[in-house]
Parts: structure tokens; C-alpha cells; sequence
């Protein structure tokens, strides 16, 4: 029902007025899904059920979280809200976007180049119109394997985190070695080759680490387990790298 309701909103909805309606339509949906079996981390929710999406992810009926959004963000709450931080967000997910801005003590700015987002402003990644040494929190999560230039990527995140500031990052991965082929352009050959028509290479954990401490961050792997009540995902993996 979830996945066809969304199907009809956004074929019929310019995607400015969907971005604004969007959490009336969600509480309005979520008064049907109003249980003790689940809880959502982010909006605060109680549902009996979390919406399961067509790649068998876990939705929140109320905000439109997914699990890794509701990961992330008890990770952000028990660690990194802290009065006057200033964080860099790269291309968040709406549910987080509008969780960060309530956080008023906190400088909060988000970048998006796709349009695919809400955002504050548009920076390139891999040429950050920042001040060196500037944010103390970077979220960089599911961006990097969509950028060619991945490693400039990785010295443009480096110089404009402080010292002892931390980035957040994650992205699809593979066993082995990174995967990369830059003669693949075309959107079909991307599809079957990254599983996804707009990324350029499937990062392994080990290969990521590597390359990230190679632009010089202290890099710590750290891989989660499932929680049912909250609906995260078992095995979900999130680097932490530190200058």
C-alpha cells in the first residue's frame, strides 16, 4: 500500500511542493501505523510497523527515516550534539535535515548538487567553498562512491575539518578489493556494473580505510548490530575518520 500511495504522490507532485508537504502527508499516513512494536529514533514514533520498502529496507511511516538514517542519528545524539559545533551535512535525507534544523545550538549547514535533496547550499565535494579547519562534524554518508575524484574528495574533507573533528562516513560495499572503472559512463552499464546507475565504483571497507588514511585521517571501522525495536540493520558498517 506504502509503495503505491508514494508512487501516485510523487508522479502527480513537483518535487519543491512534495519536499513541503511531504511530513503533513506522512502524519497524516502514520495515524494508521500508531503501535508499541517499533520506535523510530528520529521522529520519536511509536509504530506497529516500519513500511518495507522494494530493497527490503525499513521506513518510518511518520518521518520517512530509513534504518541507516535512525542509525546514524543515535550515533550523531549520543556523541556529537554539542552547543556552537558547526557540521557539514552532504546530501541528507530529508527526516535528518529537518531533525538537524531544530537543533538551534548547532551550526547547521547542508550541501546537495543533485537537487535531490534539501539543502542549504551546493558545494562540490572535491572543491569545498570552506574556510581550512572549520567544521567540527562532517556527514559524508553514501556520497563518495558516486565521485570520480574520490580521493581529492578525501584532502578537501580533511582541510576543512578541525583538528580532532570527525567524519561519519559510509557507502555500499564489497568483499575484496575496490571496484572502479572509469571507462563505465553510460547510466545502464553503471546500473549493472555498481548496482546503481548514478555510482562510479563499489568501495570495500578495507580499500575505503586505506584511502582515507592516505589523505591522512585516523580511520576506526566499526560494525553494528541489528536492532528490531529500533529497525537497524545487522552488519551496517561506519567509518569514523578523525584528523
Amino acid at each position: 500500500m506504502y509503495n503505491i500511495l508514494k508512487g501516485q504522490i510523487t508522479s502527480l507532485l513537483p518535487k519543491k511542493t512534495l519536499f513541503w508537504l511531504e511530513p503533513f502527508l506522512r502524519k497524516s499516513y502514520a495515524l494508521t501505523k500508531k503501535g508499541t512494536n517499533h520506535f523510530c529514533s528520529v521522529c520519536k514514533f511509536h509504530t506497529s510497523n516500519f513500511e518495507k520498502l522494494t530493497n527490503s529496507d525499513l521506513l518510518c511511516p511518520n518521518c520517512g527515516s530509513l534504518s541507516r538514517d535512525r542509525r546514524l542519528w543515535q550515533v550523531v545524539k549520543e556523541n556529537y550534539i554539542k552547543n556552537g559545533n558547526f557540521v557539514l551535512d552532504f546530501s541528507p535525507s530529508r527526516s535528518l535535515f529537518r531533525k538537524w534544523k531544530k537543533e538551534l545550538n548547532i551550526n547547521y549547514t547542508a550541501s546537495d548538487l543533485s537537487g535531490d535533496f534539501i539543502a542549504d547550499v551546493a558545494y562540490d565535494i572535491t572543491q569545498i567553498n570552506g574556510e581550512n579547519n572549520y567544521f567540527d562534524l562532517i556527514i559524508c554518508y553514501h556520497i563518495l562512491e558516486h565521485v570520480i575524484e574520490d580521493e581529492k574528495a578525501m584532502k578537501e574533507l580533511y582541510r576543512v575539518l578541525k583538528p580532532n573533528g570527525t567524519i561519519l562516513i559510509q557507502t555500499p560495499f564489497k568483499e575484496g578489493e575496490i571496484y572502479e572503472d572509469y571507462s563505465i559512463t553510460s547510466e545502464a552499464e553503471r546500473l549493472k556494473h555498481f548496482n546503481q546507475k548514478d555510482h562510479v565504483r563499489i568501495y570495500s571497507v578495507a580499500g575505503l580505510k586505506n584511502r582515507l588514511e592516505k589523505a591522512g585521517f585516523l580511520v576506526k571501522v566499526i560494525q553494528h548490530d541489528a536492532d528490531t525495536y529500533l529497525g537497524f540493520s545487522a552488519n551496517e558498517v561506519i567509518l569514523f575518520a578523525t584528523k
